[in-house]
């Protein structure tokens, strides 16, 4: 009995893990599609076959033509790569600050709530 739960657990790690990967890579194309970057899917043998090559779930950046170009490959979730500019990728870094700051002060709305859940009726005082 004891050795079935081992695996089980094991299991139910890794899955939980790769629900948490699937909603963040979610998030991220969804803010690139948001910032401009244009899908391209990786619909022939050939272009499955260079979406492989590419590190999966990383922004990267080359130049072409002296102007930059930014690609996020996803082979496992959408089979495809997201394509942009460098207008682009500065829309995506501030859709990126703007939910961290969104998130950072939700935390601290709870954080703030929680202590004072805590005082209740003794902090902070009363005003006069």
């Amino acid at each position: 009995m004891r050795r079935g739960i081992v695996p089980f657990v094991i299991a139910l790690g890794v899955a939980g893990c790769a629900s948490i990967q699937a909603v963040q890579t979610r998030e991220t194309e969804g803010m690139l599609a948001d910032a401009g970057f244009q899908m391209r899917a990786a619909d022939t043998p050939e272009a499955v076959a260079h979406l492989q090559t590419l590190p999966p779930r990383t922004l990267l950046s080359r130049s072409q033509s002296g102007e930059p170009q930014y690609a996020y490959a996803d082979p496992t979730g959408c089979n495809c790569v997201y394509v942009g500019t460098e207008e682009q990728y500065q829309r995506f870094l501030r859709l990126q600050r703007d939910q961290a700051t969104a998130v950072q002060r939700r935390r601290d709305a709870e954080t703030r709530d929680a202590f004072y859940g805590l005082w209740r009726g003794v902090w902070p005082p009363p005003l006069q």
